[in-house]
């Protein structure tokens, strides 16, 4: 006898009702009625990431997350210097950033995801080149360039995070991560005195 699984969401009973089993109305050769078990499905969403996440999608999770203490477990459980980089450039006061501020006119990587992307796990690294105090010695037309060549090559939603970043602006995009969700999440970060 083949068995058959309906969610008590589909079937609008509750779960501890004596809906849990019913009858399809079809008998089978020995004349009784085919009974359906009902099994209770999850409604919570996923929230596991995969290896190496972008920032991104860290970003989307902890922003998601309904309560505070949420939001600093997302970003505990995916820390990385990339995001934490990111993270200091956006909340630090004291981080000046030496790109102008506004739209940047660079081309979106159109390209499928895992193809020809690079990541912010890869570029913070050269983030140093982009705020005072970091490379002095470049010039700004030198570095707008590598500024724009960093972004052509990220995955378009982490280039957006960093076009925001470079403003201070990321609670636009993520309004509910802020600077006390980050200084719980990594309190070993020291704001002040970076520039």
């Amino acid at each position: 006898m083949a068995k058959s699984t309906i969610t008590t969401g589909a079937l609008g009973v509750a779960e501890d009702s004596d809906a849990n089993y019913m009858g399809s109305g079809a008998a089978n050769a020995h004349g009784q009625s085919k009974k359906v078990r009902v099994k209770k499905t999850a409604t919570r969403a996923s929230s596991k990431l995969p290896p190496n996440p972008f920032i991104f999608e860290v970003l989307e999770l902890a922003n998601k997350q309904r309560t505070v203490q949420g939001r600093v477990d997302v970003l505990r459980e995916y820390r990385d210097d990339s995001l934490v980089s990111v993270l200091i450039w956006n909340f630090d006061d004291t981080v000046v950033s030496l790109i102008p501020e506004g739209q940047v006119p660079y081309e979106k990587n159109e390209v499928p995801v895992g193809t020809d992307h690079t990541s912010m796990r890869r570029e913070h690294r050269n983030l140093y080149h982009f705020i005072k105090g970091g490379n002095d010695s470049l010039s700004s037309i030198r570095r707008e360039t590598m500024f724009i060549q960093m972004l052509e090559g990220l995955h378009p939603k982490e280039a957006d995070i960093i076009c925001l970043v470079k403003d201070h602006l990321l609670h636009l995009q993520y309004p509910k991560i802020n600077k006390e969700i980050v200084s719980k999440a990594y309190p070993d970060i020291s704001w002040g005195g970076r520039s």
